[in-house]
């Protein structure tokens, strides 16, 4: 009878502990330890990690990971969100604001190596369309997210235009469009903005974390499995 209770009294402390573990990335961050193989270490902001490794809570829809997008061509060997930690940190708090009132952040594109911003050059060599590599972008830099909305049932948010539409339909300043998108954007903006992200004026959908544009572009590529 003692055995039993001894083993009932290990089996719950176990199951305490996952349960911890798997809710740990949906909190609200200060420091973040990464635990891997049995090792601790501590992660610095600057440094790239997966954004699927902090939180399952996102909808994935790399575009560049496919030929659907403007350019009509598949960039990326593979589809993952990679980012500066810091700019994990701060849309994990976001998109726990988002879930609180039944919405999920949606991600188009994160972090853009450099090789690939090369290769979106050499296809639409268009300063409006794609930043140059001469100069690099905040997607080259890891603090760059497009992203929009899925409510509680995964139906995509009205935001009046598609990712990528290249014109003023999409730019925030745009006032003609119906009081759903308006408020759909405005929902968007605002949370972004509390969680210390900064509007491309042109694109509704893009955010960059304020500060990325002093760190250093970055031609890091992740593995595909």
């Amino acid at each position: 009878m003692r055995n039993t209770i001894c083993f009932l009294g290990i089996l719950l402390l176990f199951s305490c502990k996952n349960a911890k573990e798997m809710v740990y990335s949906e909190k609200p961050f200060t420091d973040v330890i990464i635990k891997q193989e049995n090792t601790t270490r501590i992660t610095n902001d600057t440094t790239f990690v997966r954004l699927s490794d902090y939180s399952n809570s996102f909808v994935y829809d790399m575009k560049y990971a496919t030929d659907d997008n403007f350019l009509k061509a598949k960039v990326y060997d593979c589809a993952e969100c990679y980012l500066r930690l810091k700019t994990v940190k701060a849309l994990i708090n976001a998109n726990n604001s988002f879930m609180k009132l039944g919405y999920q952040i949606k991600i188009f594109d994160c972090y853009r190596p450099l090789s690939v911003q090369k290769k979106m050059w050499k296809i639409v060599n268009n300063p409006n369309y794609v930043a140059d590599p001469a100069k690099g972008s905040i997607h080259n830099r890891g603090g760059a997210v497009d992203c929009s909305l899925v409510d509680k049932n995964g139906k995509v948010v009205d935001m009046g235009t598609d990712f990528d539409f290249f014109g003023i339909e999409a730019s925030h300043n745009y006032t003609n469009l119906s009081i759903e998108v308006i408020e759909n954007r405005k929902l968007l903006r605002n949370i972004m903005l509390q969680n210390n992200f900064n509007i491309f004026a042109s694109e509704w959908w893009h955010y960059n974390l304020n500060g990325a544009e002093n760190d250093k572009i970055s031609n890091f590529q992740w593995h595909c499995d």
